[in-house]
């Protein structure tokens, strides 16, 4: 099912509750790591990466740390690329640091089987080997088909699975909001 085949059944989080989910996800990574030694946070492309980029910017504000913040490519490392298309695009990862013995925040932007986070897992350990690896995420809406659990949440979301949960940020889609779809 695709977007363009959906309509808006409602906006779940608009601009400034994403703000505020982002900067109580900031805190909460802060609290669990006490503070920011070894931590990197990695956004999955693409949706994850404002998204971590964001986090970042919070936690700088908040301990005076830059902390390292990176790009994860999962296009080769999906369970279902023969089914995404053909021809996939192929983006590059952009990680710029050693993640061997650091604590790993990967981030995405919604959880719903599990499958694009195992397969970062897998990008990841092909990087190097973390002492920790956590999960940040914008929207969880349940629907597990892999035994994958966030550490953060933004907002938890039960849905059917005949609707789309579309997180847009502004740096991609022009607005910052979380939308529900359903068909038309």
């Amino acid at each position: 099912m695709e977007e363009k085949d959906m309509k808006v059944k409602k906006e779940i989080i608009d601009k400034d509750g994403i703000r505020r989910a982002l900067t109580r996800i900031a805190h909460e990574i802060i609290e669990k790591n006490e503070g920011t030694e070894d931590l990197v946070i990695i956004g999955i492309r693409s949706r994850g990466v404002p998204m971590a980029e964001r986090i970042a910017e919070r936690i700088n504000e908040f301990e005076g740390v830059e902390v390292p913040t990176g790009i994860l490519d999962i296009t080769l490392y999906r369970d279902d690329l023969s089914q995404v298309s053909k021809q996939p695009i192929i983006h590059q990862t952009e990680i710029s640091f050693d993640i061997t013995n650091k604590k790993v925040v990967l981030v995405d932007d919604v959880l719903y089987t599990g499958r694009t986070v195992r397969a970062a897992l897998d990008a990841l350990i092909d990087l190097g080997r973390p002492k920790a690896i956590q999960l940040a995420i914008l929207v969880d809406r349940g629907h597990r088909e892999l035994p994958i659990r966030p550490d953060y949440v933004g907002k938890n979301l039960p849905t059917s699975q005949d609707e789309v949960v579309s997180v847009n940020f502004k740096e991609i889609d022009g607005d910052d909001n979380v939308l529900l779809l359903e068909k038309e």
